[in-house]
């Protein structure tokens, strides 16, 4: 029986040793179609073996196969080649039923990274590729792959997209840096107080209060224009280290005193009181409003950051939604 079942294994690893060198010889010959130019005659034999091989259900080895394809396609340039090659890395994944884990979500932002940022697929891979992530869980996708988005994004400099994917991730230490790099590159002096207040108030209508006080901390540490604090010379940076000590107590009348009195900081931004209300709901038992008192395209950024209506917590917004922008 001992020696049935070692048989058995043995002829398993035989059998996966055989396939990995049959991926190897064809990966070698397709290899050598692209070095000599011959662009589109390997991309069809790629979009060929691909769907042999989820004929066959080898959704691991067109996985791999796809893979390796779209970053050798990349290397030469051949953009569109290897945008839809990463695309079919998607559908193996989709139609295999795999496993979320920290490799695959590696190698979809190595993807990523690599496509042309203006390029219309580059949209739907990320996309798609959030909404895999999510493994049905929630609508938001996991939150390593918004972090990995996050630091590539902010690589290229396309701040607003990079904080958008950082508030969805737990990563408050590098939204906080990429923020001081935003608000030094791109923001007004007195205007520093407000990159870090948005994230702030944002992450909390989230739900997610460890990433607003990291965000908050390593913001106000490491800005070259701000003042070594508490208390700070802003009296909106006061407000939120208030307003973060209130929602860990719970306490109501702290939470209302606070609003009122920092009323004229709070006016800066329209958004402000719309975010606080959310919070008021959530940390302090505050009944909602029968309606917004801000509708149209003010009401509609907070839904498109939180979700509308009530939801489970890691569902809070929409799998489409745009990003928010700083003002």
């Amino acid at each position: 029986m001992v020696g049935a079942v070692m048989s058995e294994q043995e002829s398993l690893k035989s059998s996966s040793a055989r396939n990995r060198g049959g991926v190897q010889r064809v990966e070698g010959k397709l290899r050598a179609s692209v070095e000599r130019g011959d662009y589109y005659e390997a991309h069809q034999m790629y979009r060929t073996l691909f769907f042999r091989y989820m004929s066959q259900s080898k959704h691991a080895e067109a996985r791999e196969l796809m893979y390796n394809g779209a970053l050798l396609f990349f290397s030469y340039n051949q953009q569109n080649s290897a945008a839809d090659l990463s695309m079919l890395v998607l559908e193996t994944l989709e139609k295999s039923g795999a496993n979320v884990d920290d490799e695959t979500l590696e190698h979809l932002a190595k993807l990523f990274s690599l496509m042309d940022p203006n390029s219309p697929e580059r949209v739907a891979f990320v996309s798609r590729a959030i909404k895999w992530s999510s493994g049905g869980s929630g609508k938001l996708g996991h939150p390593k792959l918004h972090q990995l988005l996050a630091l590539t994004l902010w690589k290229e400099q396309n701040y607003s997209e990079s904080r958008y994917h950082f508030l969805h991730s737990s990563d408050g230490e590098g939204c906080a840096q990429m923020l001081v790099e935003y608000s030094s590159a791109r923001g007004f002096h007195g205007e520093v107080d407000m990159f870090v207040a948005q994230a702030v108030l944002q992450f909390l209508c989230l739900k997610n209060k460890t990433s607003a006080l990291v965000v908050f901390t390593t913001y106000t540490q490491k800005h070259p224009s701000i003042e070594k604090g508490p208390p700070f010379v802003q009296p909106l940076l006061n407000f939120l280290w208030f307003l973060l000590l209130a929602v860990d107590s719970g306490k109501l009348t702290v939470f209302t005193v606070l609003c009122e009195q920092y009323q004229p900081s709070l006016k800066r931004d329209p958004m402000y009181n719309e975010y606080l209300d959310r919070i008021g709901q959530l940390f302090f038992g505050v009944p909602p409003k029968q309606s917004s008192s801000y509708g149209g395209l003010l009401g509609n950024l907070l839904n498109s950051l939180m979700g509308s209506g009530e939801e489970e917590e890691g569902e809070e917004a929409q799998e489409d939604s745009s990003p928010i922008e700083l003002d």
